[in-house]
C-alpha cells in the first residue's frame, strides 16, 4: 500500500490496525559513468515497493539528500545537512499529527546516515524538553548494511563492490529499470579507493566519480537477487521495530 495512490479514508482504515509507516530516503547524485543519478533514492524505493506488497503502508520517497560532495558532477542536487532535518522534522510530525508512531527510513545513500539520525534527536529533545512523551518509535535501516544482502555483495564481488558506484546498487537499479542498462568502457577498471571532503576535491581525486568500485560486474540477474535479498532484510528490520515498540 502506498500513501500517494490510497485516500484519506484508506490511511484511517490503515491506522486503526497500524500505526506504522515506511519512508524511502535517498538521494539525487552522480554513480559514475554508468549508473543513473537516481539510484540512491531507486534502491528503497524499489525494496519499499516490496514491502508495500505485504500490506505496510509506504510513503513518497524523500528523493534528495545530503550530497553536497557529489556537486562537482552535473546533476548532482542537494540540500545542506539543516535543510533535511527540517524535512524530516515536518514528514513525522504530520504523520504522527494522524496517529503514525512507528517509522521506519528506509535509506539508500551513505551520506544521510548521520543527519536521519540527528533528525531523530531533534525530534526526541523537543518532546523532553517540552516534558512530553514523544510516542516516536524512528528507526533508521541502510539497505545495503542488511545481513542478506552483505553476505550477496561479499559473495558475488568481494571488495570490487567498493565505496560509491558499487556494482550492488546499480545492479539493483538495472532491476527496477532494466531499459536503464548502460554499458561503456571505464578506465581504470576498478577506481582506487581513498578519502573525500568536499565537491571540488572529489572530482580531483576521481574524476569518473568511482569510488573502489567495478561496477561493470553487475548483471541483472544480480539486481533480482538484491531486491529478493533486501526486501527480506527490510521485513526483519520492521518486524523488528514494531516488537521493539510494543514491548514498551
Amino acid at each position: 500500500m502506498k500513501l500517494q495512490h490510497a485516500t484519506w479514508p484508506e490511511v484511517e482504515a490503515y491506522l486503526e490496525h497500524s500505526q506504522g509507516i515506511v519512508i524511502p530516503i535517498g538521494s539525487t547524485e552522480q554513480h559514475g559513468p554508468t549508473g543513473l543519478i537516481g539510484t540512491d533514492a531507486i534502491c528503497p524505493e524499489t525494496i519499499a515497493q516490496g514491502l508495500s506488497d505485504q500490506g505496510i503502508l509506504v510513503g513518497p520517497t524523500l528523493s534528495i539528500g545530503m550530497a553536497q560532495h557529489h556537486l562537482a558532477f552535473p546533476g548532482t542536487i542537494t540540500l545542506q545537512p539543516t535543510t533535511l532535518m527540517a524535512v524530516i522534522h515536518d514528514v513525522v510530525t504530520s504523520l504522527k499529527r494522524h496517529g503514525f508512531k512507528q517509522f521506519m527510513f528506509l535509506n539508500g545513500h551513505g551520506g544521510n546516515i548521520h543527519t536521519t539520525e540527528t533528525a531523530f534527536a531533534q525530534l526526541w529533545a523537543e518532546h523532553s524538553l517540552a516534558d512530553q512523551d514523544s510516542g516516536l518509535a524512528m528507526r533508521l535501516v541502510n539497505w545495503f548494511q542488511g545481513r542478506r544482502v552483505r553476505e550477496l555483495i561479499n559473495a558475488l564481488y568481494g571488495e570490487a563492490d567498493g565505496w560509491h558506484a558499487t556494482p550492488s546498487e546499480i545492479a539493483l537499479t538495472w532491476h527496477a529499470y532494466p531499459d536503464q542498462i548502460r554499458n561503456v568502457p571505464l578506465d581504470p577498471d576498478q577506481a582506487p579507493f581513498g578519502e573525500i571532503r568536499d565537491a571540488l576535491d572529489y572530482r580531483r581525486r576521481f574524476p569518473d566519480g568511482r569510488i573502489g568500485s567495478r561496477p561493470q560486474m553487475a548483471t541483472l540477474d544480480h539486481g533480482r537477487q538484491f531486491y529478493e535479498a533486501g526486501v527480506e532484510d527490510a521485513l526483519e528490520a520492521w518486524q523488528a521495530l514494531i516488537e521493539s515498540d510494543q514491548a514498551q
